[in-house]
């Protein structure tokens, strides 16, 4: 039963709109970054690319990639203050929530919530 819950799972990842989720990170990364308190450089530092790239998708110039998109997640995901932000603005739904549960994205914040109470 439960292989046949994780193959719907993966099947339902191909159908989510990936566009909507990226129009509305992209929107809201001022927003999300003010909250951080960080700017575009650290940002674009945190998941690999120029800020450039950062300013171009806030602008709407250009747009995120579904990987850059993932990315972001993760990093505003782990952050207490942003995650009821991300809801609020449905950017983090219970739809992507559990998609994220296929991909392993919450057993790799586990191991990054480990790593830093090491420390």
């Amino acid at each position: 039963m439960e292989g046949d819950q994780v193959d719907q799972r993966g099947k339902d990842y191909l159908l989510i709109d990936r566009k909507k989720y990226i129009q509305v990170m992209a929107q809201n990364l001022p927003v999300l970054r003010a909250k951080l308190s960080i700017s575009q450089t650290e940002l674009a530092e945190m998941i690999g690319v120029t800020r450039q790239t950062i300013s171009a998708a806030e602008s709407g110039a250009r747009e995120l990639s579904w990987t850059n998109f993932v990315s972001l997640l993760y990093i505003f995901t782990l952050n207490e203050e942003t995650v009821p932000l991300l809801k609020t603005l449905g950017i983090y739904t219970p739809e992507l929530a559990s998609l994220f549960q296929v991909a392993g994205l919450n057993k790799l914040k586990k191991k990054d919530e480990a790593s830093e109470n090491q420390k």
